[in-house]
């Protein structure tokens, strides 16, 4: 009989180590607090309970994917000891260890997220670049990437802004993804884009080559964390245009606060609400302000560490060719696949994983 497999080797062992190092501590946090004289530190006995929680919430997903693999070892040796070719019951294990491997490679994911905002929600900017026409059409077609892939996760997505090209596509989009720890996956698609097709609005039908920029935030909600003094905005009030349904174009209910000292502008229009739009405005505002600070830190360790990056085309992160081949490639990791639809149609994991990695031991 053809058995199916879901040993641990499917995935990375690192997610297995990882886990195996949480239940060691709370076994070692147990003991503590069996204790007598836990309660007599108050503050530290909720701490010591605390971390204790969080650590099972941790391990459930684990603990739940290693209980399927129990029960499925034990099928496929009961279908073994039988004797009997069961091609369907074979099947629907395969199925199975095949689903169990994908899990086990997502909490392999969850093992690489440890920046401060990793667990937050994401904000999404893309801007079209160079390449006219075609790179606003990059820009929706990147903007339909995020969102299947989104889909594909079970994640929310909320569009807040989207600035119309004139011919076609869209020369700008802000949406909002939601769901747990999607900031510490995308932060992978933060950079410059690159497509290269025959483009479909040239009549001489010749290859072209378009560029859009993707900005990835960690949407604080309605944290503050960095003061924005009053006096640095201007807020402008103006008609929605675009997509958003017929009532949206009625009032001035659409949003663009400018903060005059960097330049930073952040427009909504995805509801109704002026009060609405100028709240959630100010949240991408507040992220943009924090995101600024981080990348200006960062680029000052590489002043001192010597590295350096032209800021331009040429520096793209990331490239997707349809013509004369198909490929996609991330320049950072060299990451790269042939499947250029797939990835168009969100299966965009095997780059956000790689990207992890490769940033895990760049830091080290």
């Amino acid at each position: 009989m053809r058995r199916a497999t879901c040993a641990p080797g499917l995935s990375s062992w690192e997610v297995i180590f990882d886990q195996t190092r949480r239940q060691q501590e709370i076994e070692e946090l147990e003991v503590q607090a069996a204790a007598p004289d836990l309660w007599e530190d108050a503050a530290q006995a909720q701490t010591l309970l605390q971390r204790m929680s969080q650590l099972r919430e941790a391990l459930a997903p684990f603990n739940a994917i290693r209980a399927r693999i129990d029960d499925l070892d034990a099928m496929l040796d009961l279908l073994s000891e039988e004797g009997a070719e069961d091609e369907a019951t074979l099947l629907e294990q395969q199925t199975e260890a095949h689903k169990l491997a994908a899990e086990l490679d997502r909490l392999d994911l969850e093992t690489l997220l440890s920046g401060v905002h990793d667990g937050a929600d994401a904000i999404v900017e893309i801007k079209a670049g160079a390449g006219g026409t075609d790179a606003c059409d990059w820009v929706t077609m990147l903007q339909k990437m995020y969102l299947k892939w989104a889909e594909l996760h079970n994640y929310k997505a909320e569009v807040l802004e989207e600035s119309e090209a004139e011919i076609a596509g869209l020369k700008s989009t802000t949406f909002i993804l939601r769901g747990k720890n999607i900031y510490g996956y995308l932060k992978a698609e933060h950079g410059v884009h690159r497509l290269v097709r025959i483009s479909p609005f040239d009549a001489a039908k010749r290859r072209q080559t378009s560029f859009a920029t993707v900005v990835i935030l960690p949407d604080l909600g309605e944290e503050v964390l960095t003061e924005i003094n009053p006096d640095d905005l201007r807020i402008d009030y103006y008609r929605a245009s675009g997509a958003g349904g017929q009532h949206v174009n009625k009032t001035d209910s659409a949003v663009r606060i400018t903060h005059i000292p960097t330049n930073i502008v952040v427009t909504c229009q995805n509801e109704r609400s002026q009060h609405k739009n100028k709240a959630t405005a100010m949240q991408v505002l507040q992220s943009r302000m924090i995101d600024r600070e981080r990348r200006e830190n960062e680029e000052k360790l590489s002043a001192l560490r010597g590295d350096s990056k032209a800021n331009e085309w040429g520096s793209q992160d990331r490239s997707y060719v349809f013509q004369p081949y198909t490929m996609v490639k991330d320049h950072r990791t060299g990451q790269e696949t042939g499947d250029v639809i797939g990835v168009m149609n969100g299966n965009i994991d095997p780059f956000l994983q790689a990207y992890l990695q490769w940033n895990q031991t760049r830091n080290r």
